[in-house]
């Protein structure tokens, strides 16, 4: 597992992605990107999450930023929450860990004195050039999108 840090390179990733094509990190060139990971599909905080970053997706599209989200979760799962929450951003699919282990997301996780690895949820704040400049660890759902909105526009 990596330890990203601001300033650094985002690490390169290719997943596929709702909609039955693949998404890049180099299809962000020149764009800023909001890159965040959760847990799971259709789960209460995921849903919040997707939802919060869906109704503001203009207001980051104005400010020259694009958003994706990434699970382990299907491609197939993550159409049939888009269709369910309407959601209008892009879900991509790592079924096998690889990207999250490089943007050092998959960790150790305990709930009710249990050991399991998961997804930690984590947003990333991407520059046109592909350098990460803010980082979110444990995101707290509740006003998180506005709050990623407010950091884009300060470092614009």
């Amino acid at each position: 597992m990596s330890q990203l840090s601001v300033g650094d390179k985002a690490p390169a990733f290719t997943l596929p992605r709702n909609g039955g094509e693949n998404v890049a990190l180099k299809d962000y060139r020149g764009k800023w990107l909001v890159l965040y990971f959760y847990p799971k599909d259709s789960t209460p905080g995921c849903t919040k999450q997707a939802i919060a970053f869906s109704e503001n997706q203009s207001r980051f599209r104005r400010a020259g930023a694009e958003i994706l989200g990434v699970s382990k979760d299907s491609v197939k799962r993550h159409e049939n929450f888009i269709a369910k929450q309407e959601l209008k951003i892009p879900l991509a699919s790592d079924e096998s860990g690889e990207m999250l282990e490089k943007y050092g997301v998959w960790v150790l996780k305990k709930l009710y004195g249990r050991e399991y690895m998961g997804i930690e949820r984590r947003t990333f704040l991407i520059d046109p050039k592909g350098v990460i400049r803010e980082i979110w660890p444990k995101v707290k759902v509740a006003n998180h999108a506005e709050a990623v909105l407010d950091a884009l526009k300060a470092l614009k």
